[in-house]
């Protein structure tokens, strides 16, 4: 690159001088971060770092196989979900504001021979709810729209005869709701979870007809730069961080390269990010399924065998299970069938001293505990005690489907 002020952004290759691809993306990113904080309190520096670079990969996800969800969720209302969509809405290419909206017309606003949208779906909360099994054509788009193959598969009436039809599903998509969301969603997900401002935690009052004006200068130069760079972005193959694999990975490679392409300190941002996010997620509640297996393993001890009766009552002993209560009921004997049978673990009539009651096997029982679940620390280790109650060790989390 030229130190000369009159070439500033242009190189001289070949006899001649020509611009730059994506020259001032890392002040771009700057402006754009400084302007969000204005508005959103963040939980972090590395949520917002996130968003910033989230943002710009919707103005290039053509250059991308997969695409990362953003998901702001929190436990309460007024924690500033909506605020980090309205500000988003401004930034992004296409924006679709979603709130009850139908499958029909998610479906065919992605598929618009107009352009990829972005879409805004507040309210996310209301679609994964109790009412879940009426939106499952939405959840399967998010979910399959993930990836550039996605498609969504539809019969329409043409005239007197039913056709198929497939639908593009690929987009940048970014959601807000209460409480959380479906697994399938939050592993493709870079979720943030917000929290109600403190005391000392100010925020500009945001007004999208003051603010629009301002925000549009910063959406044409993301769109210009970002358009710059696709060429390059296609071929990019950032360096992951250690830890940040398989599905992770395919989360944080769009957003990484974007960073890598910009320069300045925005690929150590956003490696620190996607490593604390990462290690964020490992600490989540494992599925029902492995919380069983994990305190089953647990009860065994060093037992080859127990009954079906004993396991139940030391299950439902164990400290902070939740085998007491699920939905009302204690675990019983049928569904520790059913769900252990998901696992392919069967009850056999076990022989004790004087009785033959109906138990569970070790040897049965072994290759799930290999599958699922991490390995025992051995009893020389000094956390063995630990890993032999906990359940699941904090680094450690199910592996990808």
């Amino acid at each position: 690159m030229s130190s000369d002020p009159e070439n500033v952004g242009r190189e001289f290759v070949n006899g001649q001088w020509r611009d730059i691809p994506g020259f001032g993306l890392a002040d771009l990113l700057d402006k754009i971060e400084t302007w969000y904080r204005r508005f959103v309190s963040y939980p972090s520096d590395n949520a917002r770092f996130a968003h910033v670079l989230w943002t710009a990969h919707a103005h290039c996800i053509d250059a991308f196989e997969a695409t990362p969800r953003i998901a702001f969720l929190s436990a309460e209302p007024a924690s500033g979900k909506t605020r980090a969509l309205e500000v988003t809405e401004l930034l992004v290419p296409r924006p679709v504001a979603a709130v009850s909206v139908t499958p029909a017309y998610l479906f065919r606003k992605v598929g618009d021979e107009a352009g990829r949208p972005t879409i805004l779906y507040d309210e996310i909360d209301t679609v994964f709810g109790p009412k879940a099994k009426d939106n499952e054509e939405i959840r399967a788009m998010l979910n399959a729209g993930h990836r550039r193959t996605g498609i969504a598969g539809r019969c329409v009436l043409k005239g007197n005869k039913q056709v198929t039809e497939e639908i593009p599903a690929f987009c940048a998509v970014a959601l807000a709701g209460l409480g959380n969301i479906p697994d399938t969603i939050l592993t493709r997900s870079i979720s943030i979870r917000m929290k109600r401002r403190g005391p000392n935690d100010r925020v500009e009052p945001f007004r999208r007809r003051v603010h629009e004006a301002e925000a549009e200068p910063l959406r044409e130069d993301l769109e210009r730069l970002c358009g710059e760079l696709l060429d390059a972005l296609q071929d990019a193959w950032p360096e992951m961080p250690e830890g940040v694999a398989d599905r992770d990975a395919d989360v944080w490679e769009p957003l990484i390269a974007i960073a890598d392409a910009a320069g300045s300190h925005w690929p150590e941002r956003a490696r620190v990010a996607a490593v604390a996010f990462v290690a964020d997620a490992k600490e989540k509640s494992p599925s029902l399924g492995l919380r069983l297996l994990a305190d089953v393993r647990t009860v065994f001890g060093d037992h080859d065998q127990l009954p079906t009766k004993l396991i139940l009552e030391d299950l439902i002993a164990l400290d902070e299970s939740p085998w007491g209560d699920l939905g009302g009921k204690p675990l019983d004997a049928r569904r520790l069938s059913r769900m252990l049978g998901d696992y392919e673990v069967r009850s056999k009539t076990i022989r004790m001293e004087t009785t033959t009651p109906k138990g569970y096997r070790r040897i049965d029982l072994h290759d799930a505990w290999e599958r699922y679940l991490p390995p025992l620390v051995s009893q020389g280790s000094a956390t063995s005690e630990t890993a032999a109650t906990s359940p699941c060790p904090a680094d450690w989390m199910p592996g990808d489907d």
